[in-house]
């Protein structure tokens, strides 16, 4: 089967792709979720302190960033249920956004691409129980061969699924922030960086002398 990935990218067997800012424009979603849950109950200047907190920390689980809440920004351990409590929350407020918001641009055209060349998966911040309902629920979930995220971290994902075979290479990591490539960097992925959603404010700084893609959105890595 011909594939219409352009050539630079041809090459990967496996492609790992962050969800978030990368496959689908909801990383505004999450970050107004954080705000609109903690503000009537703890106040706004701890919804404004987690949400700078959630912005310097992209990509990484909503359960480190909600004990950071109680432990960082409250200063206090949660009460007893209060941490789910506020997980619950946060999981309502996202649910329907999800499955409503904006696609990449050509993504099923990308992802037909990547499936002639190898296999795809999903490795995100999310839930991944809410990931896999929402990815079924748009018809997404058949382009990849699995779908990962939170209470796993990303780096725990990549280890397991590294040693277990499951992901070939050469292998190369799409994501939108910070410790996206961190973590790629960890397991010798190569890395794609997706500017147009990231909240990575100092992106082109970080990126300038380091070995990475660096694409708009995701129909960048087909030929035009």
């Amino acid at each position: 089967m011909t594939s219409n990935l352009h050539p630079s990218f041809e090459k990967y067997r496996c492609w790992v792709f962050d969800c978030d800012g990368v496959l689908l424009n909801s990383n505004t979603i999450k970050t107004q979720a954080f705000h609109d849950v903690i503000m009537p109950l703890f106040g706004r200047n701890a919804a404004d302190q987690l949400v700078a907190y959630h912005l310097e920390h992209g990509g990484i689980s909503r359960f480190i960033k909600m004990q950071h809440l109680f432990t960082g920004i409250l200063g206090r351990e949660p009460k007893a249920g209060e941490l789910d409590h506020v997980l619950d929350q946060f999981a309502q407020a996202v649910k329907s956004r999800l499955l409503n918001c904006e696609e990449a641009p050509r993504l099923r055209d990308v992802l037909e691409a990547v499936n002639a060349n190898g296999s795809a998966f999903v490795v995100s911040g999310g839930m991944q129980d809410e990931l896999r309902d929402i990815f079924q629920t748009r018809g997404l979930d058949t382009y990849f061969t699995a779908i990962f995220g939170s209470p796993d971290s990303k780096d725990k994902i990549l280890a397991r699924e590294r040693q277990s075979g499951a992901m070939a290479t050469p292998a190369v990591f799409i994501g939108d922030a910070r410790y996206d490539f961190e973590v790629a960097s960890q397991f010798n992925f190569d890395f794609v960086f997706a500017s147009a959603w990231s909240e990575f404010s100092d992106w082109n700084a970080f990126f300038e002398t380091k070995p990475v893609h660096i694409v708009s959105s995701l129909e960048n890595l087909l030929v035009s």
